[in-house]
């Protein structure tokens, strides 16, 4: 790999060993010719049970993967809320497409603050300040996932076993009346039987995916594991007949169902569709499309490879106030890195992908990156095929008529491609600079944020060791010189921030020139090293908190850090910290910073930081 594994604490552990068991499979040159061993056909329905159980019996596996996962996604994704005039303004959920929300571990309606703490749903009245209190909890069965927050009702999603992925994993949907926040009401618990991959809402409905395996282990026969979807009056397994797939070579086996539920009317039953897939790794959506993505990656089974070249099956579901159709599926080379990797612009879709794989040497790796544009069947209709060999994309956006790639070795190139013509896509220019960008986030048309990590260039390799968190802003005005305005690099070695996994944590308001995300710091105690140190030295945690900048055109200025750790915690825990006083998320209402942990919310001025209150959540 072309920078070293990243110490992780156990809070990502899981994460870390499913993509350590998938970058073990994936150590095969692929070569350089990208060529499909085909285009899928029209998705079809079984005829019967037993067309379904023999098919099931009868396919040649193939193995997805978790390498895109779902980071647990005009300019869109906009933190600046539409709201009436007697609610404060206030900020929400750091989204992709606007009018599309994502589920998240806190919401906020401007009045209220939702969290999701130690197993429970804390209702926190949170405006104004001098009336700050928690005002109900609520008691959850299973493992909590994420929230959505649609006027009176709160939509809570729980799994059953959110790491045991069999054929008992169960998911549920649960929808509370909050109308009276001090006494919540269940009004409806829809569970489905597969294991949580993803959600949406748009409007008054929200999209839930849920995977499941196909086969039921059996000693004698092939036994299928129909879906089933359980509410308050019946359990309905979903027919073979109902079930979609595409006649491909090879299939993966699990069920993918997508659910709609409208959340404010208790009455209309929950609608529903499902497809033969593999895991699915992972989704974008625009208001009517829910674009599903499976990798489809060679594995070696006894000497033979399961497929001639690893892609990515595409499936398209068209959504619309709760109605749901398998439209369309299509495939192209390669595998995504995740839900920024894919948009819809003009009635077409777009993809960013990577195949091959990397090395410690250039001359080893064979990784190449590309860009596909598809049209509304899922027919290629452009490609810009082989940048950056030898690299791989780490972040990805799609901003109207242009795309922005960053991909990394020892140096960081961002890439500017215009995509404003489907057929031929084409590279503007690109920017080579140290370090990395995990995410990007656009500032304006012209303008790009990046955050992801300082690097220093490896002296013994071609790679680089990476260093402190990095904010960048990045000027793509001159399409064909993109240049870095600015940069701030936060801690040395080891200092992490969940916005380079999950851009739900970080709080972007260009109208405030506010910019907040937690961050984990470790630094170095120079003392200890009188004769410098090498690069790849870790430093010690020191601060878990949020960092408060001022972002605009003339620069990212730090304004501030706000901790609920309290005393000399970190400095003890030196190599390891994991506290419920983490901070996870910030968010504004009127002129308030609110900065939010699993125990504790605190209030702080937005204008100096100063604190107003705080509540404890336990």
């Amino acid at each position: 790999m072309q920078r070293e594994i990243k110490r992780k604490t156990v809070t990502y552990g899981i994460v870390a060993v499913l993509l350590a068991v998938l970058l073990t499979t994936m150590c095969y040159n692929f070569g350089t010719q990208i060529q499909l061993p085909g285009h899928f056909t029209t998705l079809k329905t079984f005829s019967s049970y037993e067309e379904l159980r023999n098919f099931l019996a009868n396919a040649k596996p193939t193995y997805g993967g978790w390498m895109g996962y779902d980071r647990f996604f005009g300019i869109k994704g906009s933190l600046e809320a539409a709201t009436p005039a007697s609610t404060p303004e206030y900020s929400t959920t750091n989204i992709q497409v606007a009018g599309v929300d994502e589920a998240d571990v806190v919401k906020t309606d401007g009045e209220y603050i939702y969290v999701l703490s130690e197993g429970k749903v804390v209702v926190v009245k949170a405006y104004p300040t001098e009336d700050a209190e928690v005002s109900s909890t609520i008691e959850l069965n299973g493992t909590a996932i994420g929230l959505f927050i649609n006027g009176d009702k709160l939509v809570v999603f729980e799994a059953s076993n959110l790491y045991g992925w069999d054929v008992e994993t169960e998911t549920s949907v649960k929808v509370y009346d909050v109308s009276d926040r001090k006494a919540p009401i269940l009004k409806r618990d829809v569970s489905f039987s597969g294991w949580y991959f993803n959600s949406r809402m748009i409007g008054d409905y929200v999209y839930v995916i849920v995977n499941s395996p196909a086969i039921r282990p059996s000693e004698n026969e092939t036994t299928v594991n129909l879906p089933e979807i359980r509410t308050h009056t019946c359990v309905e397994k979903i027919s073979a007949t109902e079930i979609h797939y595409a006649d491909f070579q090879s299939y993966f086996d699990m069920f993918t169902t997508i659910v709609a539920i409208n959340v404010q009317n208790d009455e209309q039953e929950p609608t529903h569709e499902t497809i033969l897939t593999g895991p699915a790794t992972c989704m974008y959506v625009s208001l009517n499309n829910i674009y599903i993505a499976i990798s489809n990656i060679p594995v070696r089974i006894l000497g033979v490879f399961t497929t001639e070249v690893e892609s990515t099956l595409i499936y398209r579901i068209r959504i619309e106030a709760g109605d749901i159709t398998c439209e369309a599926n299509g495939e192209v080379p390669g595998r995504a890195l995740n839900q920024f990797s894919m948009d819809e612009y003009n009635e077409h879709f777009r993809i960013a992908t990577t195949t091959g794989y990397l090395a410690r040497s250039s001359e080893e790796a064979t990784a190449k990156n590309h860009v596909y544009i598809l049209d509304a069947n899922l027919t290629i209709v452009g490609e810009l095929e082989g940048l950056a060999p030898g690299e791989r994309i780490y972040s990805a956006r799609f901003m109207g008529d242009r795309c922005y790639i960053v991909t990394f070795r020892k140096v960081d190139p961002l890439f500017v491609i215009d995509v404003s013509d489907p057929e031929e896509p084409k590279v503007l220019g690109k920017l080579k600079i140290p370090g990395y960008s995990d995410y990007l986030h656009p500032y304006d048309e012209n303008h790009l944020i990046g955050i992801g990590k300082e690097t220093v260039p490896a002296e013994e390799g071609d790679f680089s060791w990476y260093q402190g968190v990095k904010i960048s802003l990045f000027d793509v005005s001159n399409v064909s010189a993109p240049k870095e305005l600015d940069k701030f690099v936060i801690g040395d070695r080891g200092t992490e921030t969940p916005v380079l996994y999950d851009h739900k944590a970080l709080l972007f308001d260009r109208k405030r020139k506010l910019l907040v995300l937690p961050v984990l710091v470790a630094e170095i105690d120079e003392e200890k090293y009188p004769s410098g140190y090498p690069p790849y030295t870790y430093g010690e945690y020191v601060f878990q908190g949020a960092y408060v900048f001022n972002v605009s055109l003339d620069g990212v200025m730090f304004k501030g850090r706000i901790t609920h750790v309290k005393g000399d915690v970190l400095a003890r825990s030196g190599w390891y910290f994991e506290s419920l006083y983490s901070v996870k998320r910030a968010l504004y209402i009127d002129d308030v910073l609110y900065t939010i942990s699993e125990k504790k919310v605190k209030m702080n001025s937005l204008g100096d930081l100063v604190l107003i209150k705080e509540i404890e959540l336990s």
